[in-house]
């Protein structure tokens, strides 16, 4: 069964290439990598994706920027296997990374999400684990090397206290999503979205142990100019009012508890303050705001 790699980017790096080879790489060789270009004033990495001569590479091009959202949603109305998985431009698929996966569809073919384990590297290819990550990786289940099944307002509630599903890493069951979507008036929490969304419609998500993955965190990233700004935040806090009404409306009272004290969120927010202090930027009330009310 094939799996539908998605690549939403813009623009050409070095570092888009390098995820592009990691695919390459893969042990699992039935998959389609689809490269959707957001309008890139410079086209050059359809030509150097067209050099690979890769029948299972598709370079596409959308004629107008469509922006993060726009690009995600594009993609995701793109995928015809049953299962994709939707890469960051700036992350690397270990060898085994599909391999897994696939192995983990199969013990789990009704699962609407898999995650496997991810290892966080810096703008240069070291492992970085900043605050948050440290949260993350503390606050995911522990599969102590077994599976973990999440369902129902268990992955509501943990998922919603902290998003530890490295979005980029994560292999999706295509029907559900699709039929879901994405929320477009949250850019930042795109992914979030659409899993406690699916977490609401009965889906599942299986946690699995092996470290595949490679999330690359580096202040140049758009989430964390975001996060400097304060408008990550400001996001933020809308996303979790209104899915604190929507669980409590869902009779899910302990998941809409977590949405509404956003601890975590908070205390994210508390630790960029000194970098958007020292910057002299606007955000620095942003996020004072968001951390204390």
């Amino acid at each position: 069964m094939t799996i539908d790699v998605m690549l939403p980017y813009y623009g050409d790096s070095e570092l888009l290439r390098l995820a592009v080879q990691s695919v390459l790489a893969q042990t699992f060789t039935d998959w389609r990598l689809v490269c959707v270009d957001d309008g890139s004033p410079d086209g050059g990495i359809h030509d150097w994706l067209m050099s690979l001569h890769d029948e299972r590479i598709v370079s596409m091009r959308n004629e107008a920027n469509l922006g993060v959202a726009g690009n995600f949603s594009r993609c995701l109305e793109l995928v015809q296997a049953t299962h994709f998985t939707m890469m960051g431009s700036d992350d690397i698929m270990l060898p085994d990374h599909l391999a897994v996966l696939d192995a983990a569809r199969r013990r789990y073919p009704d699962a609407q999400l898999l995650q496997p384990g991810v290892r966080v590297i810096d703008g240069d290819g070291r492992p970085a684990l900043p605050l948050a990550d440290r949260i993350k990786a503390m606050l995911r289940p522990r599969t102590d090397r077994h599976d973990v099944v999440l369902r129902g307002e268990e992955m509501a509630t943990s998922l919603t206290r902290a998003d530890w599903a490295y979005f980029p890493s994560l292999l999706w069951l295509t029907a559900p999503a699709q039929q879901v979507g994405f929320n477009r008036q949250y850019e930042i929490a795109l992914d979030l979205g659409l899993i406690l969304d699916l977490a609401m419609r009965g889906g599942s998500l299986v946690v699995l142990d092996p470290v595949t993955f490679e999330y690359r965190r580096h202040r140049a990233s758009a989430s964390m100019s975001a996060a400097r700004s304060g408008e990550r935040f400001a996001q933020e806090k809308r996303f979790f009012a209104d899915y604190a009404r929507t669980f409590q409306a869902h009779g899910w009272k302990r998941a809409a508890g977590v949405a509404r004290r956003h601890v975590i969120s908070r205390l994210n927010a508390l630790s960029e303050l000194p970098g958007a202090l020292l910057s002299g930027g606007a955000g620095a009330s942003r996020l004072l705001r968001h951390a204390v009310r």
